[in-house]
């Protein structure tokens, strides 16, 4: 349960953007809805694996800190995520092409490399967490751009302070739980 959490949390940014490109693009096919789907899907869980194996390299090092690491990483995101969904500034869609995609897949999968180091210093089967990372964000993904098309701007920054609660609370059980408090 707490990896789907995770990987609603980390969708948030892409499903914001997802939002936006079926607003601003009415008539968006089928075809480009899967292209941004597929994009946004697969480095949301990419880049955990990148940070897992990043992280890995110090997590024995940092054992006995881990979980404040990862509490403070999470923290830090969430907070973030607070901090842009509370910007005015509208996520840039110049168009829709294959670069465009893949510098705003790369900008909205920061924080899932930021996960993966966290993943590091747990127990958890990275290639599962990035599948289901994966999946979660497709499919939310395809459904952001249908609702976009619908209601457009006023969603938008809703998903990101839905995210950023999540990762928030979770931060705070990964810190309880490695103080045994939890």
């Amino acid at each position: 349960m707490e990896l789907i959490l995770i990987a609603i949390a980390l969708a948030m940014d892409s499903v914001a953007v997802s939002i936006a490109s079926g607003a601003k693009y009415k008539n968006i096919t089928i075809a480009t809805t899967i292209k941004i789907s597929l994009f946004f899907g697969l480095f949301q869980g990419l880049m955990p694996l990148i940070g897992y194996f990043m992280g890995s390299i110090f997590a024995t090092l940092v054992d006995r800190y881990d979980h404040f690491i990862a509490f403070i990483i999470l923290l830090f995101l969430g907070l973030n995520m607070i901090r842009e969904a509370k910007s005015d500034k509208p996520e840039e869609l110049k168009d829709l092409n294959n670069k465009t995609l893949f510098v705003l897949a790369v900008a909205t999968s920061i924080d899932a490399l930021a996960i993966g180091i966290t993943f590091s210093f747990q127990d958890i089967n990275i290639y599962y967490a990035s599948f289901i990372i994966t999946l979660i964000t497709f499919i939310l993904c395809i459904f952001a751009v249908i609702i976009g098309k619908k209601l457009g701007r006023f969603l938008e920054s809703k998903a990101e302070y839905l995210g950023a609660i999540i990762l928030i609370i979770l931060g705070f059980k990964i810190l309880l739980e490695g103080l045994d408090i939890l």
